[in-house]
């Protein structure tokens, strides 16, 4: 079975060849209670005066910060920015990430003393999901702007904490949504904003994950609600920012339903991870580390520092997340939302459909149908006379079909153009996690979830 680390650029391959014990290492983070103020923070990043490059530190080592913040940032910036600190829990992994960055700066364990030591201009936030808000609100109490892997937060009231901290502080923070630079969700952009079908009234998201990849999730620490707040906030993130951002709207209402079908609890045997289970011979989901080099390196023998087992049992029992979820979206417009992802079925992809006034749009991602396929999405556009049209669309080359670059590019070498609204700021990342948060919260308290009702936006 096929690992799903975020991929490796090649250059980081060549240098490189349970449950977290989670250590607290940053202190209390005092925040007001103040109105939010500027709500849209993702304004082009500057140095200081003192130095002609951006000074980065990265908090959170793992192959995401590596392989998508950490090596394409030193290889294609080197004239914009520098490294000039990494920080993580696991010592260990720290020292790995330096190197397979390809970068000399130094590595901490305490955020604060990083922060005070190297004095950075922008911070990195690549965490395990359920500490971003921490780091994001500590970040800009100590002088910095603030880049964050999406979720921007998996608990309503981290929410609150960052929309105080940033009103406060005034720091700019930025949500990394590369989802919304992938080729089909620009052109479905496209054709929304030209008006082709009209005034949306209806939307469906289907998104679909393969048994290879959609396990790989109830392997790591995403496992558990405490550290991604469920695949709501962390994988269906992408996708309610895509909903946001296409339907041009907020969301003001959730209802959600959610089941833990295939892992966890579900499975006959278990164990607490992989290489050392006596029931791999007959396990469906066995995967074996030893074979991935990089994952070996990173993790494995790095385990000693924080307990973490990267080939974690997909069949722990204390796996409190689903694998099977939907929920209804009831948008400011108007506009109705119907959202579904599945971790466990035969092949991936998306079904995401537009139902509006003059037509209705289709798109097909397909990523590993067992089927051959003439392309790797279609778009099919059908106005209110019934005349259709087929836009077919080839990802390009690079991970996530280009979309990493572009948005590296719109973050670090800007243009200023922004004609789609590309750009995710703080507002953007917060309406994002809070449909997520209001997700399993329905699903806990068994009824709709209004979108106000979790956060002061003052």
């Amino acid at each position: 079975m096929r690992p799903h680390d975020h991929a490796f650029p090649k250059a980081t391959m060549d240098k490189i060849g349970g449950n977290i014990n989670r250590r607290t290492f940053l202190k209390d983070t005092a925040v007001s209670a103040a109105a939010l103020g500027a709500l849209s923070l993702a304004g082009p990043l500057s140095a200081t005066a003192a130095s002609q490059k951006l000074r980065l530190a990265m908090v959170g080592t793992g192959s995401r910060g590596i392989g998508m913040w950490g090596t394409p940032l030193v290889e294609d910036y080197p004239d914009l920015l520098e490294f000039v600190g990494l920080c993580d829990i696991n010592p260990e992994r720290s020292k790995v990430a330096q190197v397979a960055i390809g970068t000399k700066a130094p590595t901490f364990t305490d955020f604060d003393q990083m922060i005070k030591t190297t004095r950075p201009d922008v911070v990195m936030v690549t965490t395990i999901d359920g500490y971003h808000s921490e780091y994001v609100c500590r970040a800009m109490e100590l002088g910095c702007d603030v880049v964050c892997e999406k979720p921007l937060c998996t608990r309503a009231d981290q929410a609150q904490a960052i929309i105080d901290a940033q009103k406060k502080t005034g720091r700019r923070l930025t949500v990394t949504f590369n989802a919304r630079h992938g080729g089909s969700s620009v052109k479905l952009k496209e054709l929304l904003m030209s008006g082709e079908i009209g005034e949306i009234y209806e939307a469906n998201y289907d998104e679909f994950l393969d048994r290879s990849h959609g396990a790989d999730y109830f392997r790591r620490w995403h496992a558990f609600k405490q550290n991604s707040g469920t695949l709501f906030c962390h994988k269906a993130s992408h996708h309610f920012d895509e909903l946001n951002w296409w339907v041009d709207s907020d969301p003001v209402e959730v209802m959600a339903h959610g089941r833990l079908n295939v892992y966890g609890h579900n499975g006959p045997f278990r164990h607490a991870n992989c290489r050392a289970c006596i029931f791999k011979n007959k396990c469906g989901f066995f995967w074996d580390i030893t074979k991935v080099p990089w994952s070996m390196q990173l993790y494995v023998e790095c385990e000693d520092s924080d307990g973490y087992y990267r080939d974690g049992c997909v069949y722990r029992s204390g796996i409190d997340i689903y694998d099977t979820m939907t929920a209804q979206i009831k948008y400011a417009n108007g506009a109705l939302v119907s959202y579904s992802l599945n971790a466990a079925v035969p092949y991936e992809g998306q079904f995401i459909v537009f139902n509006g006034s003059q037509g209705r749009i289709e798109l097909r991602n397909y990523n590993q149908q067992p089927w051959q396929v003439a392309h790797d999405a279609e778009i099919r556009l059908t106005k209110i006379d019934g005349s259709t049209t087929v836009i077919p669309i080839q990802a390009e080359a690079g991970e996530h079909g280009g979309s990493d670059k572009r948005i590296r590019d719109m973050i670090f070498r800007p243009s200023g153009a922004d004609p789609l609204k590309q750009k995710a700021g703080m507002r953007a990342g917060l309406m994002s996690s809070l449909i997520g948060i209001a997700g399993y919260t329905s699903i806990e308290e068994r009824e709709p979830v209004r979108i106000a009702d979790l956060v002061n936006w003052g």
